[in-house]
């Protein structure tokens, strides 16, 4: 019973959340990142003040280490790292336009590194991706994937907030 009570408060309380906060949603990524190898992404800010995400860990290859850079549209680098084994930031946008996301693997010569990470934009609006979503629904309940989602809804809401 007091289980259950438990479940219905954190609903209600993750419901009242989720409607006085925008909706944030987020799904990893991965990618490999050959051995000497740039390797960019890129997200769009529609206005300066945006709230913009980053999140990366590496998976495999070598100590687990890897460089990356953050550069704003102006050319101007908002975050860099060497050596970094995960990371996650929450910067503001201070100029409308494409951010670069860049990894870089030159610290070997042989080893790749799989790297999962995960770029959000305040005002971008997200989905989960659609396997993931498919093996949810076949192994939960209801209730389950309402918490799974309202999980992945809050996390996001929070690293907004940072």
């Amino acid at each position: 019973m007091i289980a259950r009570s438990f479940r219905i408060v954190c609903l209600t309380l993750g419901a009242f959340l989720l409607g006085l906060a925008p909706t944030v949603q987020a799904t990893a990524l991965t990618t490999a990142v050959h051995a000497n190898q740039r390797l960019c992404f890129y997200a769009d800010a529609d206005k300066a003040g945006e709230k913009i995400g980053f999140y990366f860990a590496v998976q495999s290859g070598g100590t687990f280490e890897i460089d990356f850079e953050v550069t704003a549209p102006n050319g101007k680098v908002v975050l860099a790292g060497e050596k970094e084994k995960q990371g996650d930031y929450i910067f503001t946008a201070n100029h409308q336009g494409e951010y670069s996301f860049c990894f870089e693997n030159d610290m070997t010569t042989l080893t790749e590194k799989l790297v999962d990470f995960d770029i959000m934009v305040e005002s971008e609006p997200r989905r989960e991706a659609p396997a993931k979503q498919a093996q949810i629904s076949e192994k939960t309940s209801a209730l389950e994937e309402s918490i799974y989602k309202l999980k992945n809804q809050l996390v996001g809401i929070q690293r907004t907030q940072k």
